[in-house]
């Protein structure tokens, strides 16, 4: 057993049973509460893969994913396009991408749309959003219910003074793959999108936002892997009694260790449709209304020009994977070690949550997952937001396009998988503090 899954044994102590809130595990049971006067806060986690049928890839599948298909950019490894060192010192990579990932060539999903019906119906208390490309905010869905955990393409600045940059200018530079600078002429620095790189930390707004967990009737988890820190975190801070419901491809994290948990394993588009045709009143005909506004909301981008996302070659990637870092290992073990000590002195033993069992064949799986596909469920105390004193300051294996490592939280880490840390040289400063430890 790994040392995350430990922790998630302390943290979340909840044992799976029949149902105490659903009727069942199924998807009548889900649209029954989501109907119901009882489910009156939903919340949502969603990741990447809502937004793969709109056309933008996933981006850590082995053989379709954008990490192994960016040979061209010749890429020491390839999530050093979205590593803020990496970028500091060649953003040219960055931005030749961004010409094809830019917000307003692609259009929302039914699944964005779903999430503005949850809005309508006065159901949504927030869309927690790993993703970078604003589909949310192009579906319609308020701003004020979205929080983009990870950035976005929504804004821009100098990454040396930090001044806004003009979004007109932006739009231009990115369709052009031109690397923008500071409207300063004296600093000239680069400008990057308010998009969380690896190696920079969430939004200050984080644990603030976070702490409204509190209030969920209903937490709705879907295109995530569930593998990025703190982020992933955020599933064990919805109350005990709150149903969970997993709509992915396979089943991951801990999903199923709780009696209320409900694990949908089908592409998004299919499942929030079924959802919609089980709770009736008109759902699906609103839905499918809201998604047929989003038509004008998107130019797609040419097909005739050349794409930088092409088969990868698997040696170049296999050369770019780093090493295992010991220094988050005895990191994370010294946590556990503390956790349950102090499990033992406040509440005795606690009982262990059985083993989730992924359900999805290894051949389904990603292969940072195939050994072990069961999350950490760090669970802090109720009104607990996520820690610093729970996280590494170490830099991490990046995550998945739009599930970014997120400006005061240590960099977000993987609970499965080698750990790595950026192929880039140190400063002089991380240099002088190595000596002086």
């Amino acid at each position: 057993m790994s040392v995350m899954d430990r922790l998630s044994q302390l943290l979340g102590r909840v044992l799976p049973g029949d149902p105490i809130v659903l009727e069942g595990r199924d998807i009548p049971s889900v649209a029954k509460f989501l109907k119901s006067d009882e489910c009156k806060n939903v919340f949502l986690m969603v990741g990447a893969g809502i937004s793969t049928s709109a056309g933008i890839p996933d981006f850590r599948s082995p053989d379709t994913g954008l990490y192994a298909n960016l040979a061209k950019l010749h890429l020491p490894y390839p999530e050093a396009v979205f590593d803020i060192r990496y970028f500091s010192q060649n953003p040219k990579p960055f931005y030749t991408l961004a010409a094809e990932l830019y917000p307003g060539y692609y259009r929302p999903t039914v699944t964005h749309s779903f999430i503005r019906l949850l809005a309508e119906k006065g159901k949504l208390y927030t869309c927690f959003t790993q993703n970078i490309d604003t589909l949310e905010r192009r579906a319609g869905v308020p701003v004020e219910k979205i929080f983009e955990a990870h950035g976005s393409f929504a804004s821009q600045r100098c990454i040396k003074c930090k001044n806004e940059y003009p979004t007109e200018d932006m739009m231009l530079h990115v369709k052009l793959a031109e690397v923008p600078h500071c409207v300063d002429e004296v600093c000239g620095g680069v400008v990057k999108p308010d998009i969380v790189f690896f190696g920079e930390g969430l939004p200050d707004t984080f644990e603030a936002a976070v702490k409204n967990l509190e209030e969920a009737d209903l937490l709705i988890i879907m295109g995530t892997s569930l593998t990025v820190y703190p982020f992933a975190a955020l599933r064990s801070m919805v109350p005990a009694k709150c149903p969970r419901v997993l709509i992915n491809l396979d089943r991951v994290g801990d999903i199923g260790a709780r009696a209320d948990d409900v694990a949908l394993l089908m592409p998004c588009d299919e499942a929030v449709r079924k959802l919609c045709d089980e709770i009736g009143d008109g759902w699906r005909e609103e839905l499918e209304r809201l998604w047929v506004d989003t038509e004008n909301t998107y130019t797609p981008r040419p097909t005739e020009e050349a794409s930088v996302i092409g088969k990868g070659d698997g040696e170049k990637v296999a050369k770019g994977k780093l090493s295992k870092n010991p220094h988050l290992e005895d990191e994370v073990a010294r946590i556990a070690k503390m956790v349950e000590e102090k499990m033992k002195v406040e509440d005795g033993p606690a009982d262990p949550a059985p083993e989730d069992k992924p359900a999805a064949s290894e051949e389904s799986q990603p292969k940072e997952t195939l050994e072990d596909t069961s999350a950490a469920s760090v669970r802090p105390e109720p009104s607990a937001a996520p820690k610093a004193g729970m996280q590494t300051p170490a830099v991490e294996k990046p995550a998945e396009v739009g599930e970014l490592a997120g400006p005061t939280h240590p960099t977000p880490h993987y609970e499965t998988g080698e750990l790595s840390v950026p192929q880039t040289k140190p400063s002089v400063d991380d240099v002088e503090e190595e000596k002086k430890a």
